[in-house]
């Protein structure tokens, strides 16, 4: 059975329109979909000896979010089936734990009660830096978020540090019925004037990454660009015309988590629409 495709909610605005893409993707892909609220006011509300065993009124909110997030799910996707559950948790352990069975965690862009002008919560940054799985991080325009581009974005590092992101983005592609944009950015070295020669080893990255899986994936229509520039800036800008943009994060020897790096962070806070991070294979 496939993994399924796991999303937090809150019932914030950001949260549901996770859920939303969340439905329409996992339709798509024909993934189960796992539906995660996490609230740790449960252990703070049990009610004092002898005043009755009623719920508190955080429970029934948090019974209440998961209640009308399932009605949706069952409203917008009928066929995928669907569990959905309250934790006693908070919501980065929550979603790191159902992280190992997941196919990807899905977030939205900010929480409930987080600042209005934080460009991206913390419980995304922080799920974003720590799952051994894809998360997808829902922010972008009404038109990105709903697919209505026909294209998937895909940021290829350097020689073998993209290969479990170049496999979700192909994935990807084809459920969708999108075309595939390959993009690779290269700096020449410091005092080395041989541009011709940096353009021409970017070129062979790029087609290297991408060799297999197109192999694997015949249907699907791909489009390669290389550019000398730092990577943020063509996939912040192809990111305004795509429905998904698929990077890789790489994991730190030593240390527990991935290597969010500047590009990874640009994009999760100013990409224009939603963005999987997927973390190299131990």
């Amino acid at each position: 059975m496939n993994k399924p495709l796991t999303v937090g909610v809150d019932g914030s605005d950001a949260s549901l329109r996770a859920l939303d893409w969340a439905v329409a993707e996992a339709a798509r892909q024909d993934l189960p979909l796992r539906v995660l609220h996490a609230s740790l006011w449960d252990q703070y509300a049990l009610p004092p000896p002898g005043l009755g065993t009623s719920r508190g009124a955080h429970r029934v909110l948090a019974e209440n979010i998961v209640g009308s997030a399932r009605e949706r799910v069952a409203r917008l996707g009928p066929a995928v089936p669907c569990t959905a559950e309250a934790v006693t948790d908070d919501a980065v352990g929550a979603l790191l734990r159902a992280a190992p069975e997941a196919y990807a965690l899905v977030v939205g862009n900010r929480g409930r009660g987080e600042l209005t002008d934080m460009l991206l919560g913390s419980t995304g940054l922080t799920v974003a830096g720590q799952a051994p799985c894809p998360v997808v991080v829902v922010r972008g325009g009404d038109a990105n978020v709903a697919g209505e581009y026909g294209r998937v974005t895909l940021g290829v590092g350097g020689k073998g540090e993209s290969a479990a992101a170049v496999r979700f983005a192909f994935r990807t592609a084809q459920a969708r019925g999108a075309g595939l944009d390959a993009l690779h950015a290269w700096r020449t070295p410091d005092g080395d004037a041989d541009r011709e020669a940096g353009q021409e080893e970017a070129g062979r990255t790029l087609d290297e990454a991408l060799d297999d899986a197109r192999r694997g994936h015949p249907r699907v229509t791909v489009r390669t660009g290389t550019v000398e520039a730092k990577a943020r800036t063509p996939l912040l800008e192809a990111s305004a015309s795509s429905d998904l943009l698929v990077v890789g994060a790489h994991r730190r020897d030593g240390a527990i988590g991935l290597h969010l790096g500047p590009v990874s962070h640009a994009l999760l806070h100013h990409a224009a629409c939603p963005v999987a991070v997927v973390p190299d294979e131990t």
